[in-house]
């Protein structure tokens, strides 16, 4: 594309996460975050520290069937019928009101349990997130007998007509940042239970 420029989000250490952390998570960041940005295009790198291990926050994410269990917006989802979680499949998100938005039609473009990554793109219904992609990456951290694990999110996404770069970042980001805050208090309540019973 004319213009377009990559993003720097691996030159930028993001809210919430310590110097030290960013230093190790470079490589996913340049290897899974970066997009390519034309004019009209916002991207923004967002992170999380979440307090279990990333076996139960990978749980969750992977979910694409599930989006509710930590997304804030969402009323409902459904999946088609015997459809297997696989790259393409699509779901149908009904967004709860007072929101921007109604419905929005979303296909799964990654989805690697091995390396504990998974993105979507939204492909129709009615919403402000024209050509929006995301992914999503799950990192597990261990010292000093501490278990963390921090969750990348980033997008791409067209800015709407009318609207600046800023406005359609803060927008985006506000609801990435709630969706996180709520996958950290789900997936920190799982691990805690899990111990629970294993104690």
């Amino acid at each position: 594309m004319a213009d377009s420029e990559p993003t720097a989000h691996h030159l930028t250490v993001p809210p919430g996460l310590t110097r030290d952390e960013f230093d190790e998570l470079i490589p996913s960041i340049t290897q899974f975050h970066a997009y390519s940005v034309g004019p009209g295009k916002c991207s923004s790198l967002l992170a999380k520290c979440i307090d279990a291990p990333q076996d139960v926050v990978w749980s969750i994410v992977r979910r694409f069937d599930k989006p509710q269990t930590y997304k804030h917006f969402i009323r409902s989802c459904a999946v088609e019928e015997g459809s297997r979680m696989a790259v393409g499949c699509t779901r149908e998100v009904n967004v709860i009101s007072g929101l921007p938005a109604d419905t929005s039609t979303e296909r799964l473009d990654v989805l690697d349990d091995e390396r504990r990554v998974t993105g979507f793109s939204i492909i129709g219904g009615e919403h402000r997130l024209r050509n929006y992609r995301s992914l999503t990456s799950v990192h597990g951290f261990n010292r000093d007998g501490r278990i963390w694990t921090v969750v990348l999110e980033s997008y791409v996404v067209d800015v709407p007509e009318g609207n600046t770069v800023e406005d359609t970042r803060l927008f985006a980001d506000t609801v990435v940042k709630l969706n996180l805050q709520k996958l950290a208090s789900v997936a920190e309540e799982m691990a805690r239970e899990d111990h629970g019973n294993r104690s």
